[in-house]
């Protein structure tokens, strides 16, 4: 009888505990209820925010209407719970009660919890969507500035749109981005966001090149970009400044790969790049290798160890590559400059093995060109993921155009008139207050070139010479001599028609056409160049008809006169031939291949 008294006062006692624990439950369920599901009127509610219920999508009211449902279930196990507490002194039976008692309290807790885990579900739904239309309707949007890595400077932010429209519109821009992420462009260098030390070589320019403007936020972001501008833009320092900024933000330990790879069609340009990106390399503690052909190899292996950036062209890249001597694995930054040059070169394959080498996920990839060829198009399509294309200049398919800042003069003339027509240019360009005025001449080869320098120096001017024939010690002092004012004139052949950022030139002579119309537009692109004006005189021969209507194309669109004598040539535009095979060469690119068959 004792025993039985005993047990029913402790089942009393665990019943009233359990009653209790019921209400406690109830009453933070309603709290929870209050604050997590509903607004009074079953709006969702997330970050403190209220949404309401049109709004939602298919999936947060299904989420909602789960959390719901389970939390009914805990208010009905509650209620359960709350009865069979007060059976226990209606019927006395008192253990019967108290089993009813657990039972119905665990399947409450069971109802909650699932029901709060309802909610949360909901909730990150609905953040979720917030996030996404936050996204989407900022401009320049802060939300994907952090994700990228690169946040807009808030001066830049501030300023007014109509005044970024101008912009744009003055300096001929042109984005086309496949994920619509359009950036405003940086227009003053105070909004660039790096060290001070890598200003310094923009010291003596007024504001950011359009070319410089309009990627380095997408670099910076960190994503791949195609830029198509004319030769002379400010494309060197427009790549360099967000490659050092990538690296500069790595960790010491990280740094000790190459991390980036800059390939470049000539020795010149790949020395001219070099010696940009040393400025801004040194004060962040980077080291810039230079490799190329021409020079001893043992030399240049031993400048490779410890870099974390190599310019380099494609031939002298590979060796070293299949040798071993040079680790492309760790590249995170690869820039493609000059794309097309290369390509017309035949460097094609090397450019190939030289991506295949480097990561193949994970990489930022960059290409610049000037002009935007089918066998372009197809190279950045193999090796970039969904890349901006950048164009400066209202050219925005990419056709070949001459830089409209340069005056061209077409002077039809017989083979033996050449020189001394020259000599009287010379004479007339280079006299009084302007006879150190930089004067290029090019020629079409290289003995040619010899001769040329060799007859100018007879009469009297001061002139160097750079062409393939000469080492590379003789080439590099000859140029670093014209950069530099020294000697005011310069024979060439197209080898200096790329990429060289030789300033100041006023006047180019083509005392011999090239071989193609594309050849001569990037002669003439050594004059007029950081929006200066320029002017060039080519002296064309009835050997070379077979290129006037190419020429005349090239004039006509930039507004320049045609000679009549020009005219008489005809206007038939001559295919364009291969470097290798000349004008019967057959491009089978795309053409489907013969299969091949064997026999056993």
């Amino acid at each position: 009888m004792g025993k039985r008294l005993h047990d029913e006062a402790a089942v009393a006692d665990e019943s009233k505990d359990a009653k209790r624990e019921a209400k406690r439950l109830k009453k933070e369920k309603k709290a929870k209820k209050a604050e997590e599901v509903a607004d009074g009127s079953g709006n969702a509610v997330a970050n403190g925010e209220v949404k309401d219920k049109s709004e939602l999508s298919k999936e947060e009211r299904k989420a909602l209407k789960r959390a719901k449902k389970e939390q009914a279930k805990a208010e009905s196990g509650h209620e359960a719970a709350e009865s069979a507490a007060d059976a226990t002194g209606a019927t006395g039976d008192a253990e019967t009660a108290a089993k009813a008692e657990r039972k119905a309290l665990k399947q409450a807790e069971k109802a909650a919890k699932k029901a709060k885990k309802g909610v949360e579900v909901a909730e990150e739904a609905v953040k979720a969507d917030a996030n996404v239309v936050a996204t989407s309707t900022t401009a320049g949007a802060a939300a994907s500035a952090v994700a990228s890595g690169y946040a807009e400077d808030a001066g830049l932010t501030s300023l007014p749109q109509s005044e970024i429209d101008a912009f744009v519109k003055e300096k001929q821009l042109t984005v086309e981005d496949p994920r619509n992420q359009l950036y405003r462009p940086i227009t003053a260098f105070k909004y660039l966001p790096v060290d001070e030390s890598q200003r310094a070589p923009f010291a003596g320019f007024t504001a950011p090149t359009p070319i410089q403007a309009a990627v380095w936020p997408y670099l910076l972001a960190g994503r791949d970009v195609v830029g198509v501008a004319e030769t002379g833009s400010g494309k060197t320092l427009a790549f360099g400044v967000p490659c050092i900024r990538y690296i500069a933000g790595l960790e010491k330990k990280e740094r000790k790969a190459i991390k980036s790879c800059i390939v470049s069609p000539t020795r010149e340009l790949a020395v001219q790049i070099y010696e940009q990106l040393v400025k801004i390399a040194e004060p962040a503690g980077i080291k810039v290798t230079c490799v190329y052909g021409g020079t001893n190899k043992d030399e240049q292996r031993a400048k490779i160890r410890g870099t974390n950036v190599v310019v380099a062209t494609p031939g002298r890249l590979n060796d070293f590559v299949q040798e071993g001597s040079l680790d492309l694995s760790g590249v995170g930054y690869l820039v493609l400059d000059e794309a097309d040059r290369m390509l017309d070169k035949g460097f094609e394959p090397e450019i190939r093995k030289i991506v295949s080498a480097t990561p193949q996920s994970g990489r930022q990839t960059l290409m610049f060109t000037a002009t935007w060829p089918p066998s372009v198009r197809s190279l950045a399509d193999t090796f970039m993921s969904q890349p901006v294309k950048v164009t400066i200049g209202d050219n925005t398919s990419g056709e070949l155009r001459a830089n409209t800042r340069i005056v061209q003069e077409v002077e039809v003339m017989g083979q033996h008139d050449k020189q001394n027509r020259l000599i009287d240019l010379l004479k007339q360009y280079q006299s009084g207050k302007n006879k150190n005025d930089r004067i290029l001449v090019f020629c079409l080869y290289k003995k040619e070139a010899t001769r040329i320098e060799e007859f100018i120096r007879r009469r009297n001017f001061n002139v160097g010479g750079i062409h393939g024939d000469l080492s590379q010690q003789k080439r590099t002092e000859s140029l670093e001599a014209f950069k530099a004012g020294k000697v005011p004139t310069l024979v060439a052949t197209d080898v200096a028609a790329r990429g060289l950022d030789i300033p100041a030139v006023r006047v180019v002579i083509n005392v011999t056409f090239p071989l193609t119309v594309e050849d001569y537009v990037h002669r003439i692109g050594r004059t007029g160049r950081a929006g200066a004006d320029g002017r060039a005189i080519t002296f064309f021969t009835d050997q070379e008809k077979g290129l006037a209507g190419g020429l005349i194309n090239v004039l006509k669109s930039a507004n320049q006169p045609v000679p009549e004598e020009l005219m008489k040539f005809g206007t038939t535009v001559k295919k364009k031939g291969h470097d290798a095979y000349g004008a019967f060469y057959k491009d089978t690119e795309g053409m489907k291949q013969a299969t091949k068959i064997t026999f056993d």
